[in-house]
């Protein structure tokens, strides 16, 4: 399979390392301080850019009906238009907050315990998420994608990170310290005890590996999908 890695930062690196572990060619990088190859050889292109050129990003490999894999997160008030844009092209394109296999079992492990939890108006959760000082955005797309699991099964409609509370308000507490790759809990405290879930990133080779297991199952598809879909998690 011929790649096209939209942003090559420390994510892009460590994108290409396992693909070329994995036997597929590296055909274009694609970043604001190089431009190597040509995204028209590509049978997938993986974005993992900066928020701000995801967007077009996306949009330049859907026009060559490039599937697109995108682990680029703080863009997604554009979301609507760049799936509207991959119906447009006939392509095809997965989002996801995080490819890592475990963080997308933790998902669905974070919707089941909010199922559980909800008869028990006792407790009341909080969702915390800890990531490396370089990060751009705050909360984190997983811690999100966490809160938005919560809201299906309970009476949460929002999250809000300061210091505003409401019945209806999920708070999510962000920390940014050295080089932690990625750690996100949630807790259901009440005033006799207290029920928690975490998952902790070891390294980037995760996030990595699952995004190039999502560019195998998406080559020569048309749609849009989600990591639920590469990984038949029902």
């Amino acid at each position: 399979m011929k790649i096209a890695l939209l942003g090559y930062g420390r994510m892009g690196k460590a994108i290409e390392q396992i693909a070329i572990e994995r036997g597929h060619t590296i055909v274009a990088k694609i970043d604001k301080t190089e431009n190597q190859g040509n995204l028209s050889e590509a049978d997938v292109a993986i974005n993992f850019s900066v928020p701000d050129a995801a967007v077009a990003n996306i949009k330049a490999a859907m026009e060559k009906q490039i599937p697109v894999v995108c682990g680029t997160t703080g863009w997604l008030e554009h979301l609507k238009e760049v799936e509207a844009h991959c119906t447009q092209h006939n392509s095809a394109f997965i989002y996801a907050s995080n490819f890592s296999v475990g963080v997308n079992l933790f998902f669905k492990l974070n919707t089941i315990l909010a199922k559980l939890m909800h008869p028990h108006k006792s407790y009341t959760p909080q969702i915390k998420e800890i990531h490396h000082i370089h990060k751009l955005d705050a909360p984190s797309g997983t811690a999100i994608t966490l809160a938005e699991g919560v809201f299906e099964e309970s009476k949460y409609t929002d999250w809000s990170i300061d210091e505003t509370k409401g019945d209806t308000i999920l708070p999510i507490i962000v920390e940014r310290t050295e080089e932690v790759p990625g750690t996100h809990s949630i807790e259901y405290k009440s005033v006799v005890d207290s029920i928690s879930i975490q998952h902790e990133a070891h390294s980037r080779q995760g996030f990595a590996l699952g995004a190039v297991i999502a560019a195998e199952w998406i080559q020569d598809k048309k749609g849009i999908f989600t990591m639920n879909d590469v990984l038949n998690i029902n």
